[in-house]
């Protein structure tokens, strides 16, 4: 493993690291701090996209030589944008605004290596639509803890499932990271090749991109 690159997630998600995992290669976690603010008039996309590079961008400097999987999700209901809730009250608030509709789920996902000066990027909006939920429903699921430092103030993988009345393309999008759009950005930056042995899917390649 010496002589090949390494591969860095630029996030501090324990669901981003998770969905990572299931490939089967290592890497290390090193989130980064740039702060996710939507500039005035900025879209839903430019500003997911814009947020994952710069993610990304910060990290890859630091360890030019690896390459650097950033991401960047939002919620938006409504034309109204979704980040996380900065305090229960606001995730109620959030949930009482999905509540019977449908929302887009917006994630940016960017592979970087500095030394080459390589960058790829997918954008993937996923359609979700919740159920009618009561104040009462609302509340007992915010006093989970689940809605914390979630997009939109929930979580599909956990008990938030029970909100969501029909999901419409990636699954793991909702998660946080699009898994079929980030193994293909792998793939063609030569990082993965189909393992022989062991359990894994996965090994990690040499690193030279299509």
């Amino acid at each position: 493993m010496a002589n090949k690159p390494k591969l860095i997630l630029a996030s501090a998600s324990p669901r981003r690291r998770k969905l990572l995992l299931s490939i089967g290669v290592p890497f290390r976690v090193v989130p980064s701090r740039v702060e996710e603010i939507r500039r005035s008039r900025e879209s839903p996309r430019r500003f997911v996209r814009r947020a994952a590079e710069e993610k990304g961008k910060e990290i890859s400097r630091l360890h030019p030589e690896a390459f650097v999987l950033s991401a960047d999700t939002v919620v938006v209901v409504e034309g109204r944008l979704l980040g996380k809730p900065a305090d229960r009250r606001e995730a109620q608030r959030m949930l009482a605004m999905l509540a019977g509709r449908e929302h887009h789920v917006h994630t940016a996902v960017c592979l970087l290596q500095d030394k080459r000066g390589y960058l790829d990027e997918e954008y993937v909006t996923t359609r979700v639509r919740f159920r009618s939920l009561t104040r009462g429903e609302i509340a007992a699921y915010v006093r989970t803890g689940e809605c914390d430092d979630k997009a939109g103030a929930y979580a599909a993988q956990g008990s938030g499932n029970l909100l969501i009345e029909r999901i419409d393309g990636s699954y793991t999008n909702v998660v946080g990271l699009p898994m079929t759009h980030a193994l293909a950005m792998l793939r063609r930056a030569g990082l993965l090749s189909v393992s022989r042995s062991g359990s894994g899917w996965y090994r990690l390649a040499a690193g030279k991109p299509r």
